[in-house]
């Protein structure tokens, strides 16, 4: 013990060698169009690649800078200009630079004592995100993904009706009843097993054919919910639906939540960051009388994984709920005055139990900044730091372009679709979600057969399978109700030229030409 159980020089040395390999294959091979976007391998062909068996002795440093680069070459390059798989995409170098930051700081944001700089940042960050959605007060956290958020406003909003629920549990309340689109996130579902609720008590709205909410279905659930004997309380309105990206007429259902006295969440996780257009924020027109919202700024504004803020509107204090841990007056410091306990937030007093070993009431510094009782996590990452990073590099302008070029892009992709023989929309777009099927030559001309839909719903998986063997880009495909699967491409990363959107048209025609 007289001597460090590490070889710092030797560690150091290593992670030199390390970063030229992230700055070589990871980075710059990840955004050179001449790359493939994936190297693919069958399942049974990576572990011999890789050799992932774990044994009693550890390995010489060639060994593990070939096990780094293994890594980087056989995993999907998500950075490259052709990947349009998911609603993320790109690489920040900036943003990039703020996450090694956070993983060499090895913290975790739930007191100032162990993160001052990031605790103050993530304060900063989200009175920032609260402002464009139009609030001059409120509350948030950064949680581990848009699901989490989602639940996390379930949770806050069954609280703050049913202030009980927290330490009797569901048991003796009433069946809740909470509303959300048809085309609403998965997330609301999982969330109402996870709490307790139920899925059974979900109740999905009818949406319109574009897929947004009809706020007169809103208002006829609820009153059928409410004639069966269950409660509402929780009405979730999405902005950017996963597949079609539609936007939910958030002022009409802000009307029908305050009628019933409803929680109204915004679903804001995809199409939030048009808030940061002037161009194109109209999208979520009454955002501002929502209750909460979900926002991943990990996805159009190219943050990295994961950054997802959950905000709350509501900026009461109250005192924190009766389990809480006791005031000992007999610890504190006879020199120093003490409050027994401050008062919460909405967010504290659902969440909070005061742990002695981490949220003392007798520090010497100002314990409000002790942040992490608002969430149910206590390890939590510190998300806000590369999203903090990147706005200092482009500022809020800069944001905004990019959420416009992402548009613009969209744009010149739906004009040239529209000017191909054999691409068919499946509806013009409201936002970044382009979906369209690809008619090879083979069907055209028999859309009346009926055989037709059902051969047309196998183009689109044998287009992948072959754009993912020859490594060349990636692109989403999905039935949607009556729908057969058509692609769903999505244009996130700057780095995209109207050279790759070209490619993109004519590699899915070459593939697709002789099924």
């Amino acid at each position: 013990l007289d001597d460090p159980g590490l070889d710092i020089a030797a560690g150091e040395e290593f992670l030199q060698k390390v970063f030229q390999i992230l700055l070589e294959e990871g980075v710059r091979k990840s955004m050179d169009v001449t790359q493939k976007v994936c190297d693919w391998k069958e399942p049974q062909e990576l572990p011999p690649l890789l050799d992932l068996e774990l044994r009693s002795d550890g390995e010489g440093e060639e060994r593990l800078l070939q096990r780094c680069r293994d890594v980087l070459r056989f995993s999907v390059r998500t950075g490259h200009p052709r990947f349009f798989n998911q609603l993320f995409s790109g690489l920040d170098h900036h943003a990039l630079a703020g996450r090694f930051l956070t993983e060499t700081l090895n913290t975790s944001p739930y007191t100032y004592e162990v993160a001052p700089v990031l605790v103050l940042m993530e304060e900063q960050v989200l009175a920032k995100l609260r402002e464009l959605v139009g609030w001059s007060s409120g509350d948030g956290i950064f949680a581990p993904g848009g699901s989490i958020s989602n639940m996390l406003a379930m949770n806050v909003a069954r609280f703050r009706r049913f202030p009980e629920s927290r330490s009797r549990g569901n048991w003796d309340l009433p069946r809740l009843g909470l509303f959300a689109s048809q085309e609403s996130h998965y997330s609301i579902l999982k969330g109402a097993a996870l709490l307790g609720i139920g899925t059974d008590n979900v109740h999905l709205v009818r949406t319109d054919k574009r897929g947004k909410m009809i706020p007169e279905e809103l208002e006829k659930e609820i009153q059928r919910v409410k004639a069966e004997g269950s409660e509402p309380f929780f009405v979730c309105a999405t902005s950017g639906t996963t597949v079609l990206g539609a936007f939910d007429p958030l002022d009409a259902i802000a009307d029908i939540c305050a009628l019933h006295g409803l929680w109204l969440h915004v679903d804001a996780a995809w199409g939030g960051s048009a808030l940061l257009s002037p161009q194109l924020r109209h999208l979520l027109a009454g955002i501002h009388r929502s209750d909460s919202v979900t926002w991943n700024p990990h996805k159009l504004l190219m943050v990295g994984l994961q950054c997802s803020a959950f905000l709350l509107h509501d900026s009461s204090v109250g005192a924190p709920h009766p389990e809480f841990p006791p005031w000992d007056a007999s610890r504190a410091p006879s020199v120093i005055l003490r409050v027994p306990c401050p008062s919460q937030g909405l967010l504290q007093r659902c969440h909070g139990v005061g742990a002695s070993y981490l949220f003392q009431r007798d520090k010497f510094y100002d314990v409000s900044l002790d942040t992490g009782d608002k969430s149910p996590q206590c390890g939590r990452r510190a998300d806000g730091l590369k999203l903090w990073i990147l706005w200092k590099a482009v500022g809020t302008q800069g944001l905004g372009r990019r959420v416009e070029r992402a548009f613009d892009a969209t744009r010149y992709l739906l004009e040239q679709v529209k000017r191909r023989e054999g691409f068919q929309l499946v509806m013009e777009p409201e936002f970044i979600n382009l979906c369209f099927w690809f008619i090879p030559p083979s069907l055209r001309g028999q859309e009346s057969s009926l055989e037709f839909w059902d051969k047309l719903g196998k183009v689109a998986p044998a287009i992948k399978e072959k754009m993912i063997r020859r490594g060349s880009m990636m692109v989403g495909y999905q039935p949607h109700g009556s729908h057969v699967n058509f692609f769903r491409q999505i244009i996130t990363n700057p780095a995209v030229t109207r050279q790759d959107l070209d490619f993109f048209l004519d590699e899915i025609q070459e593939l697709g030409w002789d099924l």
